[in-house]
């Protein structure tokens, strides 16, 4: 009677009273690979080194300013001068209030052009700047605008006549100002450039030495009192 012993590490045959193993089928072991402890050296290059380039300086000659003959400007519309100043060429406009009140020229087609700081005719080199004044639509343009008043010396100028806007801007900036309404109506006086001075304080000719002045104010189309 032949007897089979199976075990999971070898195959044994019973013969005759003697046992005979063989080793089991190493072919389906699963396979154990060493670690590997190669480690790859680094690789150090030498820095490299880029030299800086500089380009060439450019030496080119700047466009040279075109030139054209000055228009006569006064009586146009202010929006109308200034389209057709530039397509002349001159777009460096500027425009001020030419009755002295310092408004500021809000919608320029409400306005016309009383001078021009270019006389016409004038051949100017097209960057030249072109400064208008203006007055609104329905005033009539001075004659000859007055000049600014101005607290040269030390003096406090006569600002009778002048706008608060005016009178507030020749001061140094540091000055304490008040204006009031010279009626009885006690109004606030909001948009400066709408009032003349009537009277103020310290008077004309004064020496200006840090101390507050006061203007008593009314609307330009008011009589002082």
């Amino acid at each position: 009677m032949r007897t089979r012993i199976i075990t999971t590490a070898a195959l044994c045959v019973m013969l005759g009273g003697a046992v005979a193993c063989q080793p089991a089928d190493d072919s389906k072991a699963p396979a154990t690979s060493a670690p590997s402890t190669a480690t790859a050296a680094p690789t150090t290059g030498a820095p490299t080194t880029v030299a800086p380039t500089t380009a060439a300086p450019t030496t080119s000659k700047p466009a040279k300013s075109k030139k054209a003959a000055v228009p006569n400007f006064v009586g146009m519309g202010l929006q109308s001068a200034q389209d057709t100043a530039q397509e002349l060429g001159f777009y460096g406009l500027t425009s001020h209030d030419a009755l002295g009140r310092g408004r500021m020229q809000a919608l320029d087609r409400n306005w016309k052009v009383c001078n021009q700081s270019v006389p016409a005719g004038t051949t100017a080199a097209t960057s030249t700047t072109l400064d208008f004044g203006a007055a609104k639509l329905e005033e009539t343009c001075p004659a000859k605008e007055g000049e600014a008043p101005s607290t040269a010396g030390g003096k406090m100028p006569d600002f009778t006549g002048k706008s608060m806007k005016t009178a507030r801007a020749a001061l140094d900036s540091s000055t304490s100002i008040t204006a009031t309404d010279a009626t009885a109506d006690g109004r606030m006086v909001l948009m400066e450039s709408n009032w003349q001075v009537c009277g103020q304080t310290p008077s004309p000719g004064a020496a200006l030495n840090g101390q507050p002045v006061e203007f008593m104010v009314v609307k330009f189309d008011e009589d002082c009192p």
